[in-house]
């Protein structure tokens, strides 16, 4: 399995003036490195590949001894685009993909584990928020996920930038997602392999950890929470 975490936004939001996953958190890391550090409990660092794009040398000179994806066209496209030249590279292999953003529990892996050793292809949800700004999703009659979108109305819960898609599921991914427009989100190409190349994806609920993707100021003041 590989690792990928997508990092090659401007994260205009936040207002920083350099990538949102160096901002720094109270637990003295950056945001990044707490990802690294939460997953390199779990999996091997060897495995975890970044995919960076908006001043992309900050990334790189944080994190010598990382394995980096460039992606040149990040301020013409989405994650859609960052993702795909992530998978290309790992096509025959399962992969585990992240957010830049989200600041998460370490345990949490603990949970996600079972279902990555099984290579069952899953995204995690939290169920007890829903909000209009936030990636939603619903299930179909035998409990896979059906819809993910920011637009799917009656959502069940929230994506929360954390997804696995398994080996026998990757291509018909990498397929959907080079169909999407430059400005599509990922979860656009997930939906389209499940409703049109018929995948089963899970919804892992994720909610009992804290887990947090930091758009706003206020995220970022609840992430630090965390430490």
């Amino acid at each position: 399995m590989k690792i990928v975490i997508l990092a090659a936004g401007i994260g205009s939001r936040l207002g920083n003036p350099f990538p949102k996953p160096l901002t720094p958190l109270k637990s003295g890391k950056t945001i990044l490195e707490q990802q690294i550090e939460n997953l390199s409990t779990y999996f091997s660092f060897d495995n975890i590949n970044v995919v960076v794009g908006f001043k992309k040398e900050l990334i790189m000179e944080s994190l010598p001894d990382a394995s980096f994806i460039y992606n040149q066209f990040f301020d013409q496209t989405n994650t859609s685009k960052s993702l795909l030249k992530a998978l290309k590279k790992h096509h025959i292999e399962s992969v585990l993909w992240l957010n830049g953003d989200v600041v998460f529990e370490k345990k949490l892996m603990e949970l996600l584990t079972p279902y990555i050793n099984k290579n069952e292809s899953f995204v995690s949800v939290n169920n007890q928020e829903v909000s209009d700004e936030e990636v939603k999703y619903t299930l179909d009659s035998k409990g896979f996920i059906k819809e993910i979108s920011k637009t799917v109305k009656n959502g069940l819960g929230e994506a929360v930038g954390i997804n696995f898609i398994s080996s026998k599921d990757i291509n018909f991914f990498i397929k959907r997602l080079e169909e999407c427009a430059n400005n599509d989100y990922f979860e656009k190409g997930l939906e389209m392999a499940i409703q049109l190349d018929g995948i089963k994806v899970q919804a892992i609920d994720i909610s009992k950890f804290k887990c947090v993707e930091v758009d706003f100021a206020e995220d970022l003041a609840n992430a630090n929470k965390f430490f």
